[in-house]
């Protein structure tokens, strides 16, 4: 037949090494892929602090939508259901964060806040008063010892209801804090925890002169990395929730600036010992 040629024989080696060829570019590609996730350069840090936790399972949603892991600061506070952020209602809640790899840290038991150091620089004491708890909104003194045991509690409960050992860490409410609180509370082996300035994402101000749009536009225009970010689950004071509203766009938007999100376990400064 004209113009008919015959198809040249393949040895089934030389197949097998187009074969192999395809599978290592492929696998390099992956790889790739892989690392690049792998890979953080411009690390941000963000938490959450407990509050009355209603958009908790929503904040949920979207941090694992958005593959974000991030470090939660748990008080017992007062929330919209169940026995509290800490109770057994939002138990559940609590190991199903800790399967997903989040990290945990105490926000005190009663959402205690520092008022005043009193005592003395040997003999410390501080003027607290409780958000939440038998002693909600009264002021009253309380020993180093008893700040320490403050902020025990809430991390032996996360303990006890993730099954995984918190941070050696700590957030003040409202971080409030003195050198002298400092001291005591890392003498019983517990470092505080701020926040960066541009790390403030505003869900504590009043919606009505901070809308979720001019919070969401000031966070992506001024987070810089290594920035330790706040939010809350929850804000009893605000209209106009911030999340699950301003979060996910929030995410989205660094991500694309850059931006990849690590726990406090892998902050240079925060960063537990080995083993714990």
């Amino acid at each position: 037949m004209t113009g008919w040629r015959r198809r040249p024989h393949r040895h089934p080696s030389a197949l097998l090494g187009v074969r192999f060829a395809i599978f290592f570019v492929a696998s390099c590609a992956g790889l790739s892929s892989v690392n690049a996730q792998n890979t953080c350069n411009k690390p941000l840090y963000l938490t959450f602090d407990t509050g009355h936790m209603g958009v908790a399972p929503l904040v949920a949603e979207v941090l694992a939508r958005q593959q974000v892991r991030v470090t939660f600061f748990a008080a017992n506070e007062r929330t919209q259901e169940g026995d509290g952020s800490l109770g057994d209602h939002w138990a559940p809640w609590w190991r199903a964060r800790a399967a997903e790899g989040h990290e945990f840290a105490s926000h005190t038991w009663d959402h205690t806040y520092w008022r005043a150091d009193l005592g003395t620089a040997q003999n410390p004491s501080f003027r607290v008063r409780p958000s939440a708890g038998p002693r909600q909104g009264q002021e009253f003194e309380l020993t180093a010892a008893g700040y320490c045991a403050e902020i025990a509690r809430a991390a032996d409960r996360l303990k006890l209801v993730t099954g995984k050992v918190p941070l050696p860490l700590f957030r003040a409410p409202g971080g409030k804090t003195s050198p002298r609180l400092l001291a005591s509370a890392r003498a019983c082996g517990y470092t505080h925890v701020g926040w960066s300035p541009a790390g403030f994402l505003g869900d504590e101000l009043s919606s009505e002169t901070h809308s979720n749009q001019a919070l969401l536009n000031k966070a992506l225009r001024d987070v810089r990395s290594g920035d330790i970010l706040l939010a809350h689950l929850g804000i009893w004071s605000r209209k106009d929730p911030w999340a699950p509203a301003v979060l996910e766009p929030l995410l989205q938007g660094l991500k694309e600036r850059g931006f990849c999100f690590r726990t406090l376990r892998e902050h240079p400064a925060y960063a537990p010992a080995p083993g714990r």
